[in-house]
Parts: structure tokens; sequence; C-alpha cells
């Protein structure tokens, strides 16, 4: 059993090796990559020693057993304790996404609804903004387009983790669930007989592509400046520090205006493309994978309405695993652990169905 951690256990020692060497981390992107593998294979190196061990505990405690009967009670509790370190280890088997290791972007638009739509974007914002705060991650705003109610057209913000992360843990293995169509129900603040609408907003989850992820040409894209504007249009700079950038063999469009430098707004503007770029890879490559394959790495559809917040009933539902609360209130302040681990649960499940016999 587990004959394939045997190679995990030597890659990790390996990594550890290397990891030891002053030199490796003047390469700041390469010592990342080996500091996000290491903590991944360290997780299933611990698991392993653990089931190990008890494996030994339980063997020793059934030769006392015939001296000593308090020995075979011992050996079925050991024996429980290693059933639940063997299913934790074949969980941390199961192959995962490439992208799981990485931060992550989020693009927050509003839909229909108009500015209600807008104001429960910046709703969201807050949400995954007071998330981040609560596992210790640090978010950036790249971009954003406002309505004149302080809401948000469109809201690009970075998810970053403060070190590494054990397996599972990273923002776009968690956030990623938060990719499609949110509706909320409630009464605007615009409107003024108080009855219930419906509006929605898209959020769309890309994990953050480092430099050497994706190559872009200076000849693949055509960048151009405009003076940045606010709400109403109302201009909000008398330069044009505000950048578009075009992917020429894509066709991807890429804007910022956030910052009052033409050159960090195509920082900015380019760090968004790349993330784009990647995640238009990874779809292409899971359009033409296997349904097992697409159901290991994406159990999303970013199209489909994936979740309602009724504030009337103060009630959160999610559509994809059938989860329904009452505490909305305490969702919208950041408390997302127990909707996005019922969309973790729901996607280990079909990954364990899609590799293991029927």
């Amino acid at each position: 059993m587990f004959e394939a951690v045997d190679g995990l256990v030597a890659e990790h020692a390996e990594i550890e090796q290397r990891l030891a060497d002053p030199g490796i981390h003047s390469d700041q992107g390469l010592a990342k990559r080996l500091n996000q593998r290491y903590a991944e294979l360290s997780a299933i190196v611990r698991t392993y020693d653990d089931w190990r061990r008890l494996t030994d505990d339980i063997e020793a405690a059934l030769e006392l057993a015939g001296e000593d009967e308090s020995f075979a009670a011992e050996a079925v509790e050991l024996a429980e304790a290693r059933a639940s370190a063997e299913e934790r280890l074949r969980h941390l088997l199961v192959p995962r996404d490439p992208a799981d290791a990485k931060d992550a972007l989020l693009e927050i638009k509003s839909g229909e609804g108009g500015e209600e739509s807008a104001l429960f974007a910046a709703d969201l914002l807050r949400m995954y903004t007071r998330y981040a705060e609560r596992r210790g991650w640090k978010t950036e705003q790249l971009d954003a387009n406002e309505s004149d109610l302080g809401g948000f057209k469109s809201v690009t913000v970075a998810v970053k983790a403060r070190g590494s992360s054990e397996p599972g843990e990273t923002p776009y293995a968690l956030l990623k669930f938060e990719g499609g169509v949110h509706r909320v129900q409630r009464v605007p603040v615009t409107e003024s007989q108080g009855r219930v609408h419906t509006s929605a907003a898209g959020v769309l989850v890309m994990p953050e592509a480092e430099p050497v992820d994706v190559s872009i040409e200076d000849k693949d894209i055509r960048v151009d400046v405009f003076r940045s504007s606010g709400p109403g249009g109302q201009s909000v700079n008398t330069t044009d520090s505000a950048v578009r950038i075009t992917h020429l063999p894509t066709g991807i469009v890429v804007s910022c205006q956030n910052e009052k430098s033409q050159l960090q707004n195509r920082e900015q503007a380019m760090r968004i493309l790349r993330a784009r770029l990647l995640q238009a890879a990874q779809d292409s490559a899971d359009a033409d994978a296997s349904d097992a394959r697409r159901l290991q790495v994406r159990t999303v559809d970013r199209s489909e309405r994936i979740r309602t917040y009724n504030y009337p009933e103060n009630r959160i539902s999610d559509h994809r695993t059938g989860y329904k609360s009452y505490n909305l209130d305490q969702v919208l302040d950041g408390d997302l652990d127990a909707v996005i681990a019922c969309c973790v649960e729901a996607d280990l499940a079909a990954r364990l169905d899609a590799i293991e016999p029927q």
C-alpha cells in the first residue's frame, strides 16, 4: 500500500537539500516554487510517518496482548487512528490542480441590476477581503471602475498568501470555488417602495501567473494610453496614465487606471493579462481532456449561477453543493470557511470517484 509515497519521500529530501543551499534563494521564483512543493510534500511525509508508526505500534500491541489483555484494547484504538491517517494520506495523494499552489486574482463585475448590482459587487469585494484577513492573506487592489453610488462596475484584486501554505490552503486552491454568478435578493437602496429585487454579479478567479508561467512577446501586444476617469466620467487625472493592453493573438484586452504612474498601471495590467492567459490555457486543456480529468481539475462552471444571498431571510444557498445556512451577515463579514469547505469536499469526492475503480 502507498508504494508511490517512497518516491515522494525521496523528492522531499532532495528539495530539503536544495533549499539549504543559499544560492537557490538568489532566484526568488525558483525558491518560491521549491518552498511550495516542499510544503505539499511535507504534509504527505508527516502523514505517511504517522501511518507507519501506528502500524508498528499495532504489531507491538498485538504481540503483548497475549500477556496483558489491556494491549488488545490499545491495538483497537491504534487501528482506528491508523485508519484515519490512511484516509488522510489517500486524500493527500489525489492528483491536484497544478494551479492549486498559486496565489489568486479575483475579478468582480456587476451584472443585471444596474447600480444595485454594482453595490453588491462592492459587498462581495469586502467579503473576500475580510475572508483573506481571517486567513492571514494579503490583498492588493489592482484596478477598479467605480459606480456613482460607491459600488463597482468592475474591480480586480490580488490575494497572496504570506509564506508557504499547506496543500489545499493557498488562495487559489480555496477561492477558485467562488468563480461564477452570485445572485442577491434584497431591497435596493435605490428602491423607494421597499420591494425585494434580484440582481447579480459575476466573479472570475484566476491563478496569479509568474512571468515564467506565461511568455508574452512585445510583438504580441498593443499598448494604448488614456486618461483615467472616475464615476460619471469625471476626469481625475490630467495625464495619460491609464493603460490598455491588447493581446493580439487571443484578443484579450486588459486596462488599468488605479495608479498615478503609467508604468505602474502597465505592470498591473501585465499581471492581469498573464493570469488571464494562464487561465485560458488551463480551460483549453480541460476542454481537451477526458471527462474524468475535467472532474479532477475543474468542478465549477463560471457561467452558472452558483450562489444566492437572501437578505430578508439572512440566508445563503450554494446551488452546487446544496449548502444552506442562515448566517448571511457573518458570511458577508468574511466567515466563508463552511461555505468553501462544502465545495472542497464535493470536489475531492469527485476526484476520488474519477480515479478509483467502480
